[in-house]
């Protein structure tokens, strides 16, 4: 039934092999068929190989006549079969049914069971549709045809054997063949209902055949191994497939290689699946099947790389060259490889093979997912050719194809809203995509464009203002959710840089900074993009980073600037927009078709404008001459020569240049607010309305020009605020006067707010009309706290200064004031409030430092305007009430000096108000200011005398105590320094004896250290000595005969003299009896000092060092004094370290070298009475 390996590299077929396969190996090129003749019988050989009849009805006859047997039929079907005949093997077996109808059941069953397996390979080449030709039988045809042909076997037995097999076979094939629907079950490997039940009779006929075979037949045990991978059951499928290569290894047709790379893939271990597929390739390398699998597997590799990644191209041309070419040269209608195939040409653009290639998939599978690919190609083919009619049915047939609505296929399903955006069809898209995310969440590319649709719901602004909210916390959340996917490692996606922009224009106006953040990412994106060979020859690397960033998008630099203009950072704005002009510049230079003219211009006026936010007013008035030049139509240029004009020059030039301006561009509204502007600054104060040449202005444009005009609603609110302010408020008429005023200006800026609800300047007059008018002061700072995050104005901090003033909030009103201050330095009025609010402060807390701080701010102001009477008026009044605060306070609160100033303030405040009172326009009714001037003369005058009189006797009653106390003071300040120093140097003296001590210290320890170690070698060296004597006499032997010492022999050197208190001291000796040594009666000075043994352990090492291996006697001449042992410590030997004495001062004593004669047992008398000898001790002396 299937070849089967049976050698070590050699097979009997291979299951990619180009057709016929290696299956039909077996079928003779001729057969021999006996005939009757006249003469007997003749066998006559019939053809079955290349030269077989194309017409078999004269070989049939014969069949029939000569009635062969049934081998030589099913024989002759299958040579048709072989040379790809199938109609006319079925033929030949349909006519073998009708002469075996009378036959043996067992004959007719093989006879149904060959002509049932010829339609199941009919099945396996028919195409799946018509496509409306009669002619053309498809896959269901075939499918029916082999129905009927097994249900003829069955009513002839049911329980032959082969029938399991092949009931199965075509179980299988109808359920492959099935449409996908929606599954019962839930889980990403549910399969519906009705392809269920077809897989399980697949399943139970293939168990019938194994148990028929008694477990023997493999292709049973395959097709149950493919149901459970049809059933998504990947792990039971796997273990099959393993049993199987298991219990025959040589299996190479089918393979189950293929499907446990199958499995695996499915599981997740794509590297264990393409391994699994090239051991099948190594077997078979005409698998065609396992070529494109590896192909696919290569290919799935280039997912997660980007396109400018060096892999992803040389991993697709592997995939390409490698696998899939080489597949389709085996078989060029294999259906997976024309899938897979017509995706490349797809890339490549080459739509004639796409067609080709897709459509033979389609047709040629009984897979609907390899269906589902093929439409998905022509889809994208149409989708590419703009039919996008073709495009959405293809994209709809491809999702059906796998089973559409719930399940289906995703990028099918991504196409299909794709089209309908290009259709304008936004919300179908919107929808398509929104279903692709709840099913499959991860989906960057739908997250990507259903962001990007959402965002440009609130770009476009047709929405209203609840739908315009709702579409940007969905765009933000989208897009932030791919910003999110890119920082994952695991997914390696790159960044889109439209996604970028997009948030960037989202963030735009409530994240301002986010936005420039976006854009910098962006920026990155550009400049790694840069290929090398383009970078300049710049080693530093700041240099370098400008030097690339010209070669950017100048659009790009240009936002990045606004951005940062925004944020005053003039400086970084100014190089951007400077960068971007390069650009331009650059980017003309290399493709001469770019026009670069418009941005040229605008970026031209930013860098003019960020020229006179730096105060570089000649700079911007070149840019904007230079605009003007190009283009003399370019109003905007225009506009800005004319207001530096008006800086420049605001009395000649200035005001001439602007109405000529006016003149010539009546109709033009930015003209027409800058004359308004102009008209705000240079009127007078207290101009009646009616005269007032800016509300007439103002009125003008709305009536003639653009009633809707945003900047003359806002500046017909200020006037009416204005003029609200300066509304006498003595009577209940005149209040109600006022109240109306400041609702008239509330309704201009309410109108603005209409046209533009993010207009900052309309919410702040709304806030100051709340706080002038209804005193709601909390609320007005409420909008202006939301306007200072627009306007970085220096107005908004003057207004929060007040309003934190009426809040009794001094702080913060003098903080706002100050920051208003640094904005814009020596403004008059702000310096003037400064003085108000810390006059009000200081007369709150009755603090004169305030005071005096608030009289210098007046000051200021004077110094600006010396000609303007009001702050004349408010230096003297600040000076007068600063008399009248030093007059209040107590006399210990102020003092001699404090008195005398505020007497010489009143008496400017005095002069000051004269000179008021006599102006022209005096700030308050002049009767009042002379009034307060004689009440400064006559009343405080005298007031501030006594004070001072006071003050004076009180300090000079007081000189004596303060002096006194003054002395204690730095007596006791001068105590304490000399205390401080005191224990000082007493520290310092006891760090300088803790330093001597622990100096002396560590000189007694390194020198006892130097003696210890002196005394170490020394005893080391007379151990080495003692083990070399015992060796030698070792070596002698004990026979010979001992001989007496006499006098000093040459072999004894004198270590030293002896010391006198040492040699002084009795010596203890551990002596033996004296029957064994004869020196019983003698004393202790006479008797022979005995040798001493080591007491130590057995096995317990003599020394801390090895003795040398052999001691030269000579060297004992040179030996240094050794110091003595004590006597107690005498009779032992030091082991180690921790066994050594301290070395005692003594006499030095005298060494004995015992290298002698055998008989030294005992060493000689000490000449010097040094009774202590310093031999080491013999251990294996005799007892």
């Amino acid at each position: 039934m299937a070849a089967v390996h049976n050698g070590t590299n050699g097979t009997n077929g291979a299951n990619g092999a180009s057709f016929p396969p290696a299956r039909f190996s077996k079928v003779p090129e001729s057969i021999s068929v006996p005939v009757a003749d006249e003469d007997g019988i003749v066998d006559i050989d019939l053809e079955l190989g290349e030269q077989i009849e194309d017409d078999p009805t004269e070989l049939l006859t014969l069949l029939e006549t000569e009635r062969s047997a049934k081998t030589t039929w099913v024989m002759v079907a299958i040579a048709y079969a072989k040379h790809k005949k199938l109609d006319v093997a079925i033929e030949v077996l349909g006519k073998a049914i009708s002469v075996f109808a009378h036959a043996r059941s067992d004959e007719k069953l093989s006879i149904l069971n060959a002509t049932c397996w010829l339609y199941l390979l009919k099945c396996r080449e028919a195409p799946r549709v018509n496509n409306n030709d009669p002619d053309v039988k498809t896959k269901d045809h075939y499918l029916q045809q082999a129905t009927g042909v097994i249900n003829e076997a069955s009513r002839i037995s049911p329980s032959y054997p082969p029938l399991y097999l092949a009931r199965g076979v075509l179980y299988l094939l109808r359920a492959s063949m099935a449409k996908q629907g929606v599954s019962n079950a839930a889980g990403p490997n549910a399969v519906n209902t009705e392809r269920m039940d077809t897989l399980k009779q697949a399943v139970k006929c293939f168990e019938d055949a194994i148990r028929a075979s008694g477990g023997k037949n493999l292709m049973a045990k395959m097709g149950k191994a493919r149901v459970s991978y049809s059933m998504g059951k990947y792990a039971e499928a796997l273990k099959a497939y393993q049993s199987i290569l298991e219990s025959s290894p040589g299996l190479i047709d089918p393979d189950p290689r293929i499907g446990i790379g199958c499995c695996f893939w499915q599981l997740g271990f794509k590297d264990d699946a393409a391994t699994a597929w090239q051991r099948s390739l190594d077997l078979n390398p005409r698998s065609k099947i396992a070529l494109t699998l590896l192909g696919l597997h290569t290919l799935n590799k280039t997912s997660t790389l980007p396109a400018t990644d060096p892999s992803f191209a040389s991993l697709t041309k592997k995939s390409i060259t490698d696998y899939i070419v080489p597949s389709v040269k085996l078989d060029n209608k294999y259906p997976l490889t024309c899938a897979t195939l017509s995706k490349w040409y797809n890339i490549t653009k080459d739509m004639a093979k796409v067609e080709t290639l897709s459509r033979r998939a389609i047709e040629l599978t009984d897979v609907n997912a390899i269906a589902s690919d093929g439409w998905y190609q022509l889809a994208r083919k149409e989708h590419q050719l703009g039919d996008t009619n073709k495009a959405t049915d293809y994209y709809q047939r491809s999702d059906l194809a796998r089973g559409g609505d719930n399940a289906g296929y995703t990028p099918a399903k991504f196409g299909s809203a794709q089209l309908r955006v290009l259709k304008h069809d936004y919300d179908g898209a919107k929808f398509r995509l929104e279903k692709i995310l709840q099913q499959q969440s991860p989906a960057v590319e739908a997250q990507t464009l259903l962001g990007t649709l959402y965002a440009e719901d609130v770009f476009s602004g047709q929405t209203g203002k609840d739908d315009k909210s709702a579409a940007l916390k969905k765009a933000l959340k989208y897009l932030e959710d791919v910003q999110k996917a890119w920082k994952d490692p695991k997914r390696k996606l790159t960044p889109d840089p439209s996604v970028l922009l997009n948030l960037a224009r989202l963030y735009e106006t409530e994240h301002p900074e986010k936005s420039l953040k976006c854009l910098e990412e962006v920026e990155q994106i550009e400049l790694d993009g840069i290929p090398e060979e383009d970078y300049p020859d710049i080693e530093d690397e700041a240099d370098l980073k400008n030097a690339l960033r010209e070669l950017l998008p100048p659009q790009l630099l240009n936002n990045m600037a606004c951005f940062h203009y925004q944020a005053e950072r003039y400086l970084r704005a100014r190089e951007l927009f400077q960068a971007a002009l390069q650009g331009c510049v650059k980017a003309a230079d290399r493709d001469e078709s770019i026009d670069t003219d418009a941005l040229v211009t605008s970026i031209s006026y930013n860098l003019g404008r960020t020229y006179e936010a730096e105060g570089m007013l000649n700079e911007a008035k070149d840019v904007f001459e230079g605009l003007q030049k190009r283009h003399p139509n370019y109003i905007d240029a225009q506009i800005r020569l004319a207001y530096i004009a008006l800086r420049q020059q605001p009395t000649e030039e200035g005001p001439k240049a602007v109405k000529d301006l006016v003149k010539s561009h009546e109709d033009n509204l930015e003209v027409r607010a800058l004359y308004g502007w102009y008209a705000n600054k240079s009127k007078k104060r207290g101009v009646p309305f009616a005269e007032d040449q800016e509300q007439r202005h103002y009125k003008h444009t709305l009536q003639k020009f653009d009633k809707h005009d945003t900047y003359s609603l806002t500046g017909m609110g200020n006037i009416h605020l204005a003029i609200a302010r300066e509304m006498r408020r003595d009577t209940e008429q005149d209040k109600e006067k006022r109240r109306k005023m400041y609702e008239r200006a509330v309704e201009f800026f309410n109108k603005v707010l209409e046209l533009d609800p993010r207009n900052a300047y309309a919410a702040q007059g709304i806030a100051i009309a709340m706080a002038e008018d209804r005193k709601e002061h909390s609320t007005s700072l409420q909008i202006f706290m939301k306007v200072k995050d627009t306007l970085k104005d220096f107005n908004v901090y003057m207004n929060l200064g007040h309003t934190y003033g009426e809040l009794k909030q001094y702080a913060r009103a003098i903080e706002n004031y100050e920051i208003a201050l640094h904005k814009k330095p020596h403004d008059l009025n702000i310096i003037a409030c400064l003085g108000r609010v810390w006059f009000v402060r200081g007369k709150s807390d009755q603090s004169l430092s305030h005071m005096k701080t608030a009289l210098e701010y007046s000051q200021q102001a004077l110094k600006l305007a010396p000609n303007q009477n009001h702050l004349q008026f408010n230096v003297a009044f600040v000076q007068f009430q600063i008399a009248q605060l030093v007059y209040n306070l107590k006399e210990t609160a102020r003092t001699l000096v404090d008195v005398e100033e505020a007497q010489q303030g009143l008496d400017e405040a005095i002069r000051m108000f004269e000179a008021v009172a006599n102006s022209e326009n005096p700030p308050y009714p002049k009767d009042d200011i002379i009034q307060r001037a004689n009440m400064g003369r006559n009343t405080m005058a005298k007031q501030l005398q006594r004070t001072h009189d006071k003050q004076a006797e009180y300090e000079k009653e007081n000189a004596d105590k303060l002096q006194q106390a003054r002395e204690a003071r730095e007596n006791e300040i001068k105590k304490r320094e000399d205390e401080k120093r005191r224990v000082a140097e007493e520290q310092a003296e006891r760090a300088r004896k803790i330093m001597e001590e622990r100096q002396k210290l560590e000189e007694r320890d390194r020198e006892y250290m130097e003696r210890r170690i002196e005394e170490d070698r020394r005893r080391q060296e007379l151990i080495d000595d003692s083990e070399m004597r015992k060796s030698e006499r070792r070596s002698k032997g004990k026979g010979g005969k001992r001989k007496k010492k006499g006098d000093a022999d040459d072999s004894e050197t004198e270590a030293g003299g002896s010391d006198s208190d040492a040699s002084a001291k009795p010596r203890r000796r551990r002596n033996k009896s004296a029957g064994a040594s004869g020196t019983d009666g003698l004393s202790d000075e006479e008797r022979p000092r005995a040798k001493k043994r080591k007491l130590a352990r057995k096995n317990e090492p003599v020394g801390k060092y090895k003795s040398a291996e052999f001691v030269d006697d000579d060297s004992d001449d040179e030996l240094p004094d050794a110091p003595a042992l004590a006597d107690g410590d005498a009779d032992a030997a030091p082991s180690g370290d921790d066994d050594v004495s301290a070395p005692r001062a003594g006499g030095r004593k005298r060494v004995v070298d015992e290298d002698e004669d055998e008989d030294d047992d005992v060493a000689a008398p000490n000449t010097n009475g040094d009774g202590a000898g310093a031999a080491a001790a013999d251990d294996d002396e005799d007892e």
